[in-house]
């Protein structure tokens, strides 16, 4: 079936998804997954490949050109590899992975291989002991060895997320570009978010894009803004130097007019906002009589009435807090980031 197009209330077209393949991580960092335990989703309501398959197969014709695996910890679900190839072969624009990048040394070769495009790696700090604080593990130079093994496979210019905390690492901000710039990797500063498992965020806590390009600024030269943008979350730079990184503001800048991203959880709910407080239940239709005729039909009708503009919703409020208390984290396990995918 040839792809059409479909765009919500908003004209905002879907064309991209993130699918989250699991809720598990071995990491538990302080803005994410605070507590040590969690309330995990039931192994067998998880999707298969197969069914993932099937709802990528899907959304393609309803005008997906990228995916994006996501977690959790992505490379913690056994033999991924074998799903990037399934989804590698359905011809997709763009399938990229979000990562830890602890598991990625072992992995990235067969990624490649498996018909991977693109990688990013989360990595807040580059200090040993500033690592273990946040994570409540050790391991950053199996990170940092991910990121240079992404190199070495033939990504091009892998991207860097580092969320940026006031009084926590908003100091490493230079750092991670000469470490960036080193390694032949792509820095991305993102504005720290009142989402999931941040429930202890505060907006003073927050540096924004307009203090970071400041910094940058002082310290380099102007940043220029590169053109091209589109529906991408990270707005682009170019130092003198040439270096290029990125900044997503989506708490004090957000970008819902040109957001075309839906979300897959691990479990098969489906969302249309990353701020949603609820999703619609494909599996149920997977393991059903159900056609794809029937599932296309559910998801681009879904899609079609969206409205949704979580992150400015938030910023218009007066008194800003978490999006979500412990109680409610606790109760329903896909408000959790590392359930939903970030």
């Amino acid at each position: 079936m040839p792809r059409m197009s479909t765009s919500d209330a908003h004209s905002r077209p879907l064309r991209k998804l993130r699918i989250s393949i699991t809720d598990r991580c071995n990491l538990r960092c302080a803005y994410c997954m605070p507590a040590e335990e969690y309330r995990w989703l039931p192994k067998q309501e998880l999707l298969s490949f197969e069914e993932i398959e099937r709802l990528a197969r899907i959304v393609r014709e309803l005008g997906v050109r990228e995916v994006r695996l996501t977690g959790g910890e992505p490379l913690l679900r056994r033999d991924v590899e074998e799903l990037v190839m399934r989804l590698a072969n359905l011809g997709f624009d763009k399938l990229a992975m979000t990562t830890n990048g602890m598991f990625l040394a072992d992995h990235v070769d067969e990624l490649r291989a498996a018909g991977m495009t693109s990688v990013t790696v989360s990595l807040d700090t580059l200090r040993p002991g500033r690592f273990e604080r946040l994570t409540r593990r050790t391991g950053l130079d199996r990170t940092l060895d991910g990121i240079r093994a992404a190199v070495a496979a033939g990504f091009e210019r892998p991207k860097i997320n580092t969320v940026v905390m006031r009084g926590f690492n908003d100091d490493e901000i230079f750092d991670m570009l000469e470490f960036a710039h080193e390694v032949g990797a792509e820095p991305r500063f993102i504005e720290y978010m009142d989402v999931g498992g941040a429930t202890d965020w505060s907006a003073s806590d927050v540096v924004s894009r307009r203090e970071i390009l400041e910094r940058v600024h002082a310290r380099y030269g102007t940043p220029e803004p590169l053109v091209g943008r589109g529906a991408a979350p990270a707005e682009r730079f170019e130092l003198p130097t040439g270096q290029r990184f990125g900044i997503i503001a989506s708490t004090t800048m957000p970008f819902c007019g040109a957001c075309d991203r839906a979300r897959l959880v691990a479990d098969g709910r489906f969302f249309t906002c990353l701020y949603s407080r609820s999703g619609v239940d494909l599996r149920s239709l997977l393991r059903s009589e159900a056609t794809d005729d029937d599932i296309r039909d559910l998801i681009a009708g879904v899609w079609r009435e969206r409205t949704d503009r979580g992150a400015e919703k938030r910023l218009e409020l007066a008194a800003r807090s978490p999006l979500a208390s412990r109680a409610e984290l606790a109760s329903d396990p896909h408000l959790e980031m590392h359930t939903r995918g970030g």
